[in-house]
């Protein structure tokens, strides 16, 4: 019985590591030849490639006439401002990656990041 309880409380030990380390790979690993796809209403608008040296903004109006300020900076995308009434949108992290978009739900505009596609 007490084997057993050892044996078990290793498994246990082996697969928190190895979920710890699978975690630090996908958290690492960053789609290459990638580009920024904004969404407005569902349509994708808009692709931008990434670059560390870009920095500008540029607005998206929606056709309810709503306005996000898009920034590009150092490599990432964001939200600079919004009109929408939460603001969840401008207070996410910017991104460079493919792990989380940013979404303005009640302008109906996503941002996220994939691989870029052949022309």
């Amino acid at each position: 019985m007490d084997k057993r309880k050892t044996i078990c409380i290793l498994i246990v030990i082996m697969i928190i590591f190895a979920a710890i380390f699978g975690l630090f790979i996908v958290k690492g690993e960053k789609i290459s030849n990638s580009v920024a796809c904004i969404y407005s209403e569902g349509k994708l608008i808009k692709t931008i490639k990434l670059s560390p040296d870009d920095n500008y903004s540029f607005d998206i109006k929606n056709t309810d006439g709503n306005i996000n300020t898009i920034i590009v900076k150092e490599g990432k995308i964001g939200v600079l401002s919004a009109d929408c009434p939460d603001k969840i949108c401008v207070n996410t992290a910017h991104i460079s990656d493919g792990l989380q978009p940013i979404v303005c739900v009640p302008n109906h505009l996503v941002i996220q990041i994939e691989p870029e596609r052949p022309e």
